[in-house]
């Protein structure tokens, strides 16, 4: 873990760095410390599995309700994507360039509203075998 967050740490300084480059333009795109449900992110302890997978949801389909005991962050690259907090009722919607930090251990949804294809890059951090998502039974 504090090896990812030294790299995390490290990448964020050469982006800076190189923001002056002639070449190179680094642009940020987003930076919270808050999920989308207002709860403050912590990071699992110890040895952690960071995997990365790009989600393409088809127009009108929804994902069954669920819920992340870890953090899971989202970039939306085509598309939208609808969240429905089942435990809140609170409804949110994301569009290509947003980032989307999903809340922790609260049952939700997702959804594409849109016509075209929803095209979603995810990050999960956990612990080293941990289920990343349980579906609500």
């Amino acid at each position: 873990m504090r090896i990812l967050l030294a790299f995390l740490s490290s990448f964020a300084a050469i982006g800076q760095a190189y923001a002056g480059a002639a070449t190179t333009v680094v642009d940020q795109v987003f930076q919270s410390s808050e999920t989308i449900a207002g709860q403050p992110i912590v990071l699992p302890q110890g040895p952690v599995d960071v995997t990365v997978s790009i989600f393409t949801i088809s127009p009108g389909a929804s994902l069954p309700i669920h819920r992340h005991p870890f953090p899971r962050y989202g970039y939306v690259l085509e598309g939208s994507l609808t969240v429905s907090n089942q435990e809140t009722g609170q409804v949110k919607t994301f569009h290509a360039g947003d980032f989307v930090i999903e809340s922790v251990s609260k049952w939700h949804s997702g959804s594409n509203p849109g016509s075209e294809p929803l095209k979603l890059l995810v990050l999960d951090q956990a612990p080293k075998g941990a289920k990343t998502t349980e579906v609500k039974p």
